[in-house]
């Protein structure tokens, strides 16, 4: 081993350490891990931000932003309407709704296509009964399996395609993908539609979305003032104002003398009151009892008042509020938002509002006015999940976004133009119709997963430049020269699944596909098999709820425990390994070319 690869090593030791440590955001650690190489002197500075300028960055941005505008376009929802109206059974249910989530993620990023029919999951649980634990963790799945089916479906296949143009001269097509991810997509549809029952029923915790998931599961702070009707008044007339949906927990007396209430406690001006019921009830006593939210100013204007609405959301990885409490965000000051209420999977909240912490995945009660109402959750990363006329951002029903997409795909597939140009130039089509405006179009774009390529790609190629990564090759060709060539590829598929959730999809594909392409070619086989078992391994990450953003999405509002999603993850990983192995070798051939 020479000096180069002990660094190269080295660094990406320390990198994935970080990553799985998980304390510093995952584009903080790629920037630090290319500046670290370029100060250890494995990547020349000239090239330290030719990742910025990779054609892959480009097309991983723009994908965004157009499947982005498809997702406000409300065509999707448009579509589906005629069709929920006849959904009755559980199973039905299911099956339709991963069903239009998989085929969406094929044209769209999986967590928008997930963003945008958790809602309609959420109505139709509330109409028919259906437990949403049922639903959501299906349809989270489903958007990750449908992102294997085309080159823009997930980052991974962006990412491998530029590795195999690195390697052989060449990228995969649009459509490279389909005919191994089609079949895969289609049987996991199928597992899903009746594996769901593997899942809890957690009634207790998804109940409705437009009421709480457990009476005890959402909780709040309010003042008594001078002014409310109900001072010298008992606790039973306030709870009486919710016929029986709502309970005082605890009153809070001169600060910090908490008193367990009875029936006839009397409450008292400045008693701060813990609340606990369903959502339509803690806002009409907050409303008829005059209370005041605790740390927050309530806005007195009567007319605003009137136009205020109240709705659920949850929590997602990349909201502002992720490790802040409710003061700290200014939520009414900055956003004209009153925090109402939290839920957090299942768990009973012991602290104040004001110094909760909130984490990803927590529901939160919101009112506002409807005019703030959906550019404030817009702006905060928040996803609207019960309320009917709320929506992240404008919602201009067209379907000229979802033509502008098909019409990229089509130019790329037919080799007119190449990816990044196509989607660059939908983007840009996009904005210029005024589809979307600038600023939701920017907002659209992780720039957190752009950074993280972009910083990424001069880390991997420097392992690949100073031999580290035929070195890692050779060490794998000793365990996998002694077993056969459909064993290897297989052993490659479950390597990066195994990898995926302490790194990202994103920086497995850069740390592995290189790795893969020269374990193939020292065993004598062709690469192009080997590079589509990391794009699927990658892409497929069901065993836990913080490897992907979209298992992490739906865990507060369907009530999942972390061991959960080993119940549909792991047999659906099976799965995918033991169908997707033989499928590419069938598709693509072992035998080098």
């Amino acid at each position: 081993m020479t000096l180069d690869q002990a660094l190269a090593f080295g660094l990406m030791a320390v990198t994935i350490g970080l990553f799985i440590w998980g304390r510093l955001p995952y584009d903080l650690v790629a920037l630090l891990a290319l500046l670290a190489g370029v100060l250890i002197g494995i990547i020349p500075a000239t090239e330290a931000f030719s990742g910025f300028g990779d054609d892959v960055v480009i097309i991983v941005a723009t994908a965004l932003l157009v499947s982005a505008a498809v997702a406000r376009s409300g065509a999707v929802e448009t579509a589906m309407r005629p069709l929920l109206r006849n959904l009755k059974g559980a199973q039905a249910q299911v099956t339709v709704l991963v069903s239009a989530v998989t085929v969406l993620s094929m044209i769209t990023k999986n967590v928008g296509a997930l963003a945008m029919l958790m809602p309609v999951a959420a109505q139709l649980s509330r109409r028919t009964g259906t437990p949403l634990s049922y639903m959501l963790m299906p349809m989270a799945f489903g958007s990750l399996i449908g992102g294997i089916v085309t080159l823009v479906g997930t980052s991974p296949n962006i990412l491998v395609s530029k590795v195999r143009e690195d390697i052989l001269g060449k990228p995969f097509g649009m459509f490279d993908y389909t005919p191994v991810g089609i079949v895969i997509a289609g049987l996991g549809v199928v597992f899903l539609s009746f594996a769901y029952r593997l899942l809890p029923d957690r009634r207790a915790a998804s109940r409705s979305m437009d009421a709480a998931f457990n009476i005890e599961e959402y909780s709040t702070e309010a003042r008594v003032p001078e002014g409310s009707p109900f001072v010298d008044r008992t606790v039973a007339e306030l709870e009486a104002l919710a016929e029986g949906g709502l309970r005082v927990t605890t009153i809070i007396r001169e600060r910090f003398r908490r008193h367990a209430p009875r029936p006839d406690s009397l409450l008292q001006a400045e008693d701060v009151l813990l609340l606990s019921g369903e959502p339509d009830d803690l806002e009409r006593v907050v409303a008829r009892a005059r209370l005041r939210l605790a740390g927050e100013e309530v806005a007195e204007d009567e007319e605003a008042d009137a136009d205020s609405v109240v709705a659920e959301g949850v929590v997602t990885a990349d909201s502002a509020l992720v490790g802040r409490t409710p003061a700290e965000a200014h939520l009414l000051r900055r956003h004209g938002l009153q925090l109402l209420a939290v839920s957090r999977s299942g768990q009973r909240l012991t602290r104040r509002l004001r110094r909760l912490r909130l984490e990803v995945g927590d529901v939160l009660i919101l009112k506002a006015t409807r005019e703030r109402l959906a550019p404030s959750l817009g702006e905060l990363r928040v996803l609207p999940l019960s309320q009917r006329d709320v929506a992240l951002g404008s919602r201009k029903r067209s379907w000229l976004p979802l033509m502008i997409l098909a019409a990229a795909m089509v130019l790329v597939a037919a080799h007119v133009v190449p990816v990044a140009v196509a989607f660059a130039g939908a983007a840009a089509l996009v904005l210029l119709l005024r589809v979307m405006t600038m600023d939701e179009a920017y907002e659209s774009i992780e720039w957190p997963v752009i950074v993280l390529l972009a910083a990424l790609i001069p880390v991997s190629n420097a392992i690949q430049a100073t031999g580290g990564t035929d070195l890692i090759a050779a060490g794998l060709e000793r365990v996998a020269g002694n077993v056969p060539p459909l064993v290897a590829l297989g052993l490659m598929i479950v390597l990066a699944m195994a990898v995926t959730p302490f790194l990202n999809n994103a920086a497995t594909v850069l740390v592995m596909a290189p790795i893969a392409a020269s374990l193939a070619e020292r065993l004598g086989l062709n690469p192009d098999p080997f590079l589509m078992a990391v794009a699927l391994g990658a892409a497929c990450d069901f065993l836990t709820p913080i490897g992907h953003q979209c298992n992490t999405l739906v865990m507060g509002p369907g009530g999942y425990r972390f061991g959960d999603y080993w119940r549909l993850g792991l047999p659906l990983s099976i799965l995918v390994v033991l169908v997707g192995t033989p499928l590419i070798a069938m598709v693509w051939g072992l035998s080098s070319l």
